[in-house]
């Protein structure tokens, strides 16, 4: 009988060190609620990264106004709130 380890955690994506800010955006009428992460970097691109999938990228932009525009799109919401690398 094969034995599969569940207590180890996949390998989250490597990000680069260049992040100026965190957002959490939620998928409100799922429960619980879906979330993806948007990393926004010092030359304003984003990404957006999904938790549930190993924190895999799933969608990248040039501008924070897309990455916002495709999350809307596909009705999440932001949760309240920025965390800002300069604040760690």
């Amino acid at each position: 009988m094969q034995k599969t380890d569940i207590t180890s955690f996949p390998v989250p994506a490597p990000v680069k060190d260049n992040w100026q800010f965190a957002e959490v955006w939620i998928e409100p009428m799922l429960s619980p609620p879906y979330i993806l992460l948007l990393l926004g970097d010092e030359s304003g691109r984003c990404q957006i990264f999904d938790p549930a999938k190993g924190y895999a990228v799933i969608f990248k932009s040039s501008s924070y106004d897309e990455a916002q525009h495709w999350l809307l799109e596909d009705e999440y919401e932001p949760i309240e709130g920025r965390l800002s690398s300069s604040e760690l």
